[in-house]
C-alpha cells in the first residue's frame, strides 16, 4: 500500500480538516498557510528537497523542534503551553 505524499496531506489538511470539518475563519486558514510556508521554505533549505518532493518521513521530530527554535531565533517568536490560562 502506497502512503499518501506530504502534499495531498497538506492540501487535505486546508481543504477538509480546517474548511470543510472546522468551518474555521479565513484568519485561522491565513495563518496556518503562514506557518506551512515557513516549515516548507525551513524544509528546503535543511534537506534541500522541493516542498513538491517531502515525505511523512523528512519531517522528523527533529526537523520540527530544529524548525521551532529557528522560530524562536529568527523571529522572536517564544513558545507557550496550549491550556494555560493566566
Amino acid at each position: 500500500m502506497t502512503l499518501p505524499q506530504f502534499p495531498a496531506l497538506l492540501e487535505a489538511f486546508f481543504t477538509n480538516r480546517l474548511i470543510a470539518q472546522r468551518r474555521v475563519s479565513p484568519h485561522t486558514v491565513a495563518s496556518y498557510r503562514d506557518t506551512f510556508r515557513l516549515l516548507l521554505q525551513f524544509t528546503q533549505k535543511h534537506l534541500g528537497k522541493p516542498p513538491s518532493s517531502l515525505t511523512m518521513s523528512d519531517l522528523t521530530v527533529t526537523l520540527i523542534g530544529d524548525f521551532l527554535n529557528d522560530l524562536e531565533r529568527s523571529r522572536a517568536n517564544v513558545s507557550c503551553v496550549f491550556g494555560e490560562r493566566a
